[in-house]
Protein backbone atom coordinates (compact mmCIF):
# COMPACT_ATOMS: atom_id res chain seq x y z
CA UNK A 1 0.00 0.00 0.00
CA UNK A 2 1.24 3.49 -0.90
CA UNK A 3 1.90 5.87 2.00
CA UNK A 4 0.17 9.19 1.27
CA UNK A 5 1.25 12.42 2.99
CA UNK A 6 -1.02 13.96 5.65
CA UNK A 7 -3.23 16.95 4.84
CA UNK A 8 -1.16 20.18 4.90
CA UNK A 9 -4.05 22.10 6.52
CA UNK A 10 -5.47 19.89 9.25
CA UNK A 11 -2.71 17.24 9.42
CA UNK A 12 -5.22 14.40 8.99
CA UNK A 13 -3.64 11.08 8.02
CA UNK A 14 -6.80 9.87 6.22
CA UNK A 15 -5.88 11.38 2.85
CA UNK A 16 -6.78 9.64 -0.41
CA UNK A 17 -6.11 10.07 -4.11
CA UNK A 18 -8.87 11.27 -6.44
CA UNK A 19 -8.46 12.22 -10.12
CA UNK A 20 -4.74 12.90 -9.76
CA UNK A 21 -5.20 15.06 -6.65
CA UNK A 22 -4.83 14.27 -2.99
CA UNK A 23 -7.93 14.94 -0.88
CA UNK A 24 -8.69 15.18 2.83
CA UNK A 25 -12.06 13.81 4.01
CA UNK A 26 -11.93 15.77 7.28
CA UNK A 27 -11.44 19.37 6.07
CA UNK A 28 -12.21 18.95 2.35
CA UNK A 29 -8.85 20.34 1.19
CA UNK A 30 -7.57 19.15 -2.19
CA UNK A 31 -4.01 19.57 -3.43
CA UNK A 32 -1.69 18.15 -6.08
CA UNK A 33 1.14 15.82 -5.05
CA UNK A 34 3.63 18.19 -6.73
CA UNK A 35 2.38 21.08 -4.58
CA UNK A 36 2.98 19.03 -1.43
CA UNK A 37 6.48 18.01 -2.50
CA UNK A 38 7.34 21.63 -3.29
CA UNK A 39 6.62 22.52 0.31
CA UNK A 40 3.85 25.01 -0.42
CA UNK A 41 1.76 25.36 2.71
CA UNK A 42 -1.40 27.41 2.55
CA UNK A 43 -2.56 28.28 6.03
CA UNK A 44 -6.33 28.86 6.01
CA UNK A 45 -8.38 29.58 9.13
CA UNK A 46 -12.18 29.63 8.96
CA UNK A 47 -14.68 30.93 11.52
CA UNK A 48 -17.75 29.04 12.76
CA UNK A 49 -19.69 30.03 9.61
CA UNK A 50 -16.95 29.00 7.18
CA UNK A 51 -15.72 32.53 6.40
CA UNK A 52 -11.97 32.76 5.83
CA UNK A 53 -10.20 34.82 8.50
CA UNK A 54 -7.13 37.00 7.93
CA UNK A 55 -4.67 38.81 10.18
CA UNK A 56 -6.16 42.08 11.43
CA UNK A 57 -9.80 40.98 11.17
CA UNK A 58 -12.34 41.60 13.92
CA UNK A 59 -14.34 38.68 15.29
CA UNK A 60 -17.18 38.15 17.79
CA UNK A 61 -17.37 35.22 20.22
CA UNK A 62 -20.43 33.02 19.67
CA UNK A 63 -20.57 31.42 23.13
CA UNK A 64 -19.33 31.99 26.67
CA UNK A 65 -15.70 30.85 26.83
CA UNK A 66 -14.16 29.83 30.17
CA UNK A 67 -10.73 31.30 30.91
CA UNK A 68 -8.22 28.90 32.45
CA UNK A 69 -7.07 30.09 35.87
CA UNK A 70 -9.84 32.67 36.21
CA UNK A 71 -13.34 32.63 37.67
CA UNK A 72 -14.52 34.95 34.88
CA UNK A 73 -15.41 33.87 31.37
CA UNK A 74 -15.44 35.67 28.02
CA UNK A 75 -19.10 36.38 27.31
CA UNK A 76 -20.82 35.55 24.04
CA UNK A 77 -20.91 38.61 21.78
CA UNK A 78 -17.52 39.96 22.92
CA UNK A 79 -15.88 41.76 19.99
CA UNK A 80 -12.20 41.04 19.46
CA UNK A 81 -10.28 43.41 17.18
CA UNK A 82 -7.03 42.96 15.29
CA UNK A 83 -6.60 39.19 15.52
CA UNK A 84 -3.40 37.38 14.55
CA UNK A 85 -3.54 33.90 13.02
CA UNK A 86 -1.14 31.21 14.20
CA UNK A 87 -0.63 27.60 13.10
CA UNK A 88 -1.51 25.73 16.29
CA UNK A 89 -4.47 24.17 18.13
CA UNK A 90 -5.77 27.59 19.26
CA UNK A 91 -5.32 29.35 15.93
CA UNK A 92 -6.16 32.95 16.91
CA UNK A 93 -3.95 35.14 19.09
CA UNK A 94 -5.55 38.36 20.34
CA UNK A 95 -5.91 40.81 23.20
CA UNK A 96 -9.25 41.05 24.97
CA UNK A 97 -10.07 44.06 27.17
CA UNK A 98 -10.13 42.99 30.81
CA UNK A 99 -8.36 39.68 30.11
CA UNK A 100 -5.17 40.52 28.19
CA UNK A 101 -3.47 38.23 25.70
CA UNK A 102 -5.56 35.20 24.73
CA UNK A 103 -5.50 32.28 22.33
CA UNK A 104 -8.87 31.34 20.84
CA UNK A 105 -10.12 28.55 18.61
CA UNK A 106 -11.66 29.77 15.36
CA UNK A 107 -14.68 27.49 15.77
CA UNK A 108 -15.94 29.69 18.65
CA UNK A 109 -15.89 33.01 16.77
CA UNK A 110 -17.58 34.58 13.75
CA UNK A 111 -16.23 37.31 11.51
CA UNK A 112 -17.55 40.76 12.42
Amino acid sequence: MIELPPCPLCKSTFTYEMNGLLACPECGHEWSPEEESAGDHQFIVKDSNGNILQNGDSVVTIKNLPVKGSSQSIKAGTKVKNIRLVDSDHNIDCKIDGFGAMALKSEFVKKA
